[in-house]
Order: structure tokens, then C-alpha cells, then sequence
């Protein structure tokens, strides 16, 4: 059932793959009423939403969830940009956590969740 209100959700590492993770999430978050902003350079839409080459570009103050599909060494460049969200959770899916970058985040005072986010909002990533 679709969030009333709907929240705003940062897919970092979205894919115009469909048997991506990073497209999956998009389709989940989509599928269970969220406002999502895919970011990933090479792309200009993903699944219907304009696609963002970086976090600066995206037109919103605040996000509820941040999702990250990258490695570590990608993501932990962004984790100083991903604080102006003020997110109240980031999502660090499989493969993209590293000691540094928790430590990091942590310092930093995300939130962060070491976790599928697909699961995280009740679906599975086999449904999309």
C-alpha cells in the first residue's frame, strides 16, 4: 500500500538495468509510493524518474532514506554530500560497506543501515 504522504528515497547507484540491484530498488521504492531520485552519471531517466549525475543536482533539501549501490570506494567520497539530506537512514547494500566508510559515516552522524534495502520496506528484490 502506497505511502499517503509520500517519502523522498536518494537511490545512489541506480541502474538502467533491469537486473541491477540499483534498478530494482528504484522499481521497489516506486512500487511502495515513494518519491525516488535515482543518481547515476551516465543515465538521463531510470524507470520513468529524471536520473541525477550527482547528489548537488537533486532539487530537494531533505530525504527520508538514502540507498547506496557502489563500492566502498565511491561511496565514501559522497557520505560528506549525503549529510545535507539529513537523512534518517542510509541503506549500505551488500558490497557497498568497508570498515573506512562506516567509520566514516559514523563521524559523520549518518544513519547508516548495512542491510537490502528492498527488504528493508517489505518486498523482495525477486519481485522486480
Amino acid at each position: 500500500m502506497p505511502h499517503p504522504d509520500p517519502q523522498t528515497v536518494i537511490v545512489i547507484g541506480a541502474s538502467r538495468s533491469p537486473e541491477k540491484f540499483g534498478n530494482k530498488a528504484v522499481r521497489a521504492y516506486l512500487a511502495q509510493g515513494y518519491q525516488v531520485f535515482p543518481v547515476n552519471p551516465s543515465a538521463e531517466e531510470i524507470e520513468g524518474e529524471p536520473a541525477f549525475a550527482t547528489l548537488g543536482e537533486i532539487p530537494v533539501d531533505s530525504a527520508d532514506l538514502i540507498s547506496v549501490y557502489l563500492p566502498p570506494e565511491i561511496g565514501i567520497v559522497l557520505l560528506p554530500e549525503m549529510v545535507r539530506f539529513e537523512p534518517r537512514e542510509v541503506w549500505l547494500n551488500p558490497g557497498s560497506a568497508s570498515p573506512e566508510l562506516l567509520r566514516q559515516a559514523e563521524e559523520l552522524g549518518l544513519p547508516v543501515i548495512q542491510a537490502c534495502s528492498i527488504l528493508g520496506i517489505g518486498r523482495t528484490p525477486g519481485e522486480f
